[in-house]
């Protein structure tokens, strides 16, 4: 009978422990939060500068976790409970907070739920963002059933004070109070994101904003889109980015969806319509990674980067079915010509770049034009600036040429470029011009894609100018760039080419 008591008591107590664990779980989720890559970066809150950013945007597909990943910010600002791993905005002290969604009842359903739990169900209270322990109190929201219109949440220094607030109120609504942070889920009305600025401007907090951009290009897309400022962050997913979506998953719910809200639904891209520069699904040209042959010349491309990114893109050119594979990229913004160099040389310092023309332009300091610097840093720039097959450096003729390429399968991308496809979903027109805004890796595209006649491979060894007027290779041939790609142009039309030095 000793035994049998004791294996009771066992049980007994794995079971307690079990339902303790559950209660862990079910109460304290913010515990348990371990965000994606891409909502790190969105709660890290940098901007393009790499400074705290006061105005954030998560632009993202459906399903994708932003609004978890919203509620789950500011709780660990209401709690000051924040994880080892976070490094963005932090508060010693107890906050008051605004949490907003399009209307009353969509944050009801939404924004609250996500907080502290299914409305309605007073068993619910605590299973959401907000650990159960830490809701010190709730006051309803007269005229929404079950709706709370604020909460008071313990803070490791205090009370913080949570408000729920809602777009279809009105700009009058969001006046007259000072709070040290604002959230808010799905795309706001202009007026109401400027009411959130000023609510925020004299604590200097930040205002964030996690949605799909369902309404197309709006006011507030197009300033985190294409006019973004210093201290403002935009951060975008898609399905891919979202592991707990599977295959089937995103099948079925793309199969339901029109095909016109199939590219923002999934990948979080505002409808463009006419305006997109690159009108072909992904899915045609995105392959997986595999290794290059030797035999395929290759050839770069670089945008530099003056008041934004510098970016260099890596083709390698099958030239037996004219089909060409873009297998690296490179974007960085704030760093020195010296770190972009070495990030260039270490893809191989033989590859040819092709670069654009203010390149040419001198530099103030050294009196160097640009591509010079890059040239004594060691990298293959090419004998002078871009020019398209035909002749000149319009826009226009590269584009139409990866269009071409795009459609008949001999441009191809390999799939783990995610800088690079994040440029490709939002280039766009406006007006019938190209925006020239967050352009850095498409450009550097097209500078490489129009100057595969100049692509070389790996048996070429390249040389260094070391001085000016100098060449680092005694046996210096003008013409060796060539040497080995079994070309039938005649050595009249390659004496017409400029080369590296």
């Amino acid at each position: 009978m000793t035994e049998e008591k004791e294996k009771v008591k066992l049980v007994e107590e794995v079971l307690k422990l079990q339902k303790e664990y559950e209660d862990v779980r079910k109460f304290n989720k913010l515990s348990f939060y371990d965000p994606y890559p891409f909502q790190a970066q969105f709660h890290e809150g940098l901007d393009d500068g790499g400074k705290l950013a006061r105005q954030r945007c998560l632009m993202a597909g459906n399903k994708t976790g932003k609004t978890f990943c919203g509620a789950a910010e500011l709780s660990f600002h209401l709690t000051g409970l924040y994880p080892d791993w976070w490094n963005g905005w932090k508060f010693d002290q107890p906050i008051n907070a605004w949490a907003a969604g399009q209307s009353h009842y969509a944050t009801r359903d939404i924004v609250q739920a996500e907080l502290l739990g299914t409305p309605g169900d007073p068993d619910a209270l605590g299973t959401a963002a907000i650990p159960k322990e830490l809701i010190l109190s709730t006051e309803r929201n007269p005229g929404v059933p079950n709706g709370i219109g604020m909460a008071l949440i313990k803070h490791v220094n205090g009370k913080s004070r949570l408000q729920f607030k809602s777009y279809d109120s009105g700009p009058a609504a969001w006046m007259g109070v000072a709070v040290d942070v604002v959230w808010m889920d799905e795309e706001p009305p202009q007026d109401i994101y400027s009411q959130s600025l000023r609510a925020s401007l004299k604590n200097g907090g930040p205002v964030y904003m996690t949605f799909t951009p369902e309404r197309g290009v709006t006011g507030v897309v197009q300033n985190f889109l294409n006019d973004r400022k210093s201290s403002q962050q935009l951060v975008t997913a898609t399905w891919d980015d979202a592991r707990h979506l599977s295959e089937e998953v995103k099948e079925e719910i793309l199969a339901a969806l029109p095909l016109h809200e199939r590219q923002m639904r999934s990948k979080g891209i505002p409808v463009l319509g006419s305006g997109q520069v690159f009108p072909i699904a992904e899915e045609v040209f995105a392959i997986p990674p595999f290794e290059i042959p030797d035999h395929w010349p290759r050839i770069a491309g670089i945008d530099f980067g003056f008041d934004h990114p510098t970016a260099t893109v890596w083709a390698a050119w099958d030239r037996d079915t004219d089909t060409v594979y873009l297998y690296d990229s490179y974007c960085q913004r704030g760093a020195a010509m010296l770190q972009h160099a070495e990030a260039i040389k270490h893809r191989g310092n033989w590859i040819p770049v092709a670069w654009p023309h203010d390149g040419s332009i001198h530099d103030k300091g050294s009196g160097h034009a640009l591509a010079d610097q890059y040239r004594r840093a060691g990298i293959n720039f090419l004998g002078s600036h871009f020019l398209n097959p035909e002749g000149g450096i319009a826009v226009e003729p590269g584009i139409m040429s990866m269009i071409t390429r795009f459609q008949t399968g001999r441009l191809k991308v390999f799939d783990h470029l995610q800088d690079w496809f994040k440029e490709y979903r939002i280039y766009h027109r406006k007006d019938g011009k190209i925006v020239r805004k967050n352009d850095d890796l498409m450009s550097a595209t097209r500078y490489a894609v129009q100057s595969l006649r100049y692509a070389t491979v790996r048996t070429w060894r390249p040389r260094v100018m070391v001085a000016e007027g100098s060449i680092r290779d005694a046996s210096f041939d003008p013409f060796s760039f060539w040497k080995g790609h079994e070309h039938s142009d005649s050595a009249s039309e390659i004496r017409e080419r400029p080369y590296s030095i």
